[in-house]
């Protein structure tokens, strides 16, 4: 019988998740449009707005950690791995192709997938960090997209902005800071923090001036969708390379917590992103209506 500490893990992996180490959370799974793009599908709207091969993406995540409780996370909370062991930074690395190619090995047969796309994805160039968890709170992350770097992939790193200290000293390809509520009161009933951490939230979102880097904005109808004026002059003050308004999906544990209906239409989000263009130096870049996200950009 599995003990009650590898219950978590076994769960999850029989959702897909190929995990780097025994009693560790660092964890890998190829994403949706990963596989799509592998049989000749859609690809992501990274790979529309940034030029990010889809097929060659792996995401991952260094810890399933978090210090948050989002309605709108589509993770499982329960799923959490405490007292866990951190993966180093070596480990990572050296098992990263391995199970990324054992995730993927079921696809080989299929006659949607070419020779040559299937060896392309073989051999990834870009990482992801944002499969589950607060990636901020593994010990050794600068380190980890050091060497990742060092191996020659690109890097996005996805953090709720609540570890400032540790993300002044990452430098990925790309950092996205999540801004998920206009306010520190909807921060707190939205996001449903471990302690109150809106200050840490607005010292991350000074960071990224400095670097490239996007502010994202998650929509959902009805708990933060107000109040774009607030939005536009955080990320203004930010100046981050890029901002993303993208709705909530009504997708994996969140339907536990949220309802259909807090999914917003995609002509809401594109309006509340044009309202932020609006009375910002932010201006129309992208958008994807399968994802429901419009992408601005920093004008200069």
């Amino acid at each position: 019988m599995a003990s009650t500490r590898s219950q978590p893990c076994e769960a999850l992996r029989r959702q897909g998740y190929q995990f780097f180490g025994e009693g560790s959370s660092a964890a890998l799974k190829p994403c949706l449009w990963c596989k799509k793009a592998l049989r000749g599908g859609e690809k992501c709207y990274k790979h529309q707005f940034y030029g990010i091969e889809s097929h060659r993406c792996v995401q991952m995540t260094p810890t399933l950690r978090c210090n948050q409780r989002c309605l709108f996370c589509w993770r499982s909370f329960e799923h959490a791995y405490p007292g866990e062991r951190d993966c180093t930074p070596a480990e990572i690395c050296e098992r990263l192709l391995p199970l990324q190619k054992r995730a993927l090995s079921g696809y080989k047969p299929s006659p949607y997938v070419t020779p040559e796309r299937f060896a392309e994805a073989l051999q990834p160039r870009h990482v992801a960090i944002s499969l589950s968890g607060e990636p901020t709170l593994y010990p050794f992350l600068p380190e980890l997209i050091d060497a990742l770097g060092g191996k020659g992939f690109s890097t996005f790193l996805v953090s709720n902005g609540t570890n400032p200290d540790v993300l002044s000293q990452c430098r990925p390809f790309q950092t996205y800071v999540s801004l998920t509520a206009p306010d520190r009161e909807t921060y707190l009933a939205l996001c449903r923090p471990e302690e109150d951490y809106w200050d840490r939230i607005q010292e991350s979102l000074d960071l990224l001036g400095k670097r490239r880097s996007a502010v994202r904005i998650t929509l959902v109808e009805g708990y933060n969708d107000s109040d774009p004026a607030s939005y536009a002059r955080m990320v203004q003050d930010s100046g981050a390379s890029f901002v993303e308004v993208k709705g909530y999906m009504f997708l994996g544990y969140s339907r536990k917590r949220l309802q259909r209906e807090n999914m917003p239409s995609f002509a809401h989000v594109k309006k509340f992103a044009e309202e932020i263009a609006r009375i910002s130096s932010y201006r129309f870049r992208d958008e994807n209506q399968a994802s429901r996200v419009v992408c601005l950009e920093r004008e200069g």
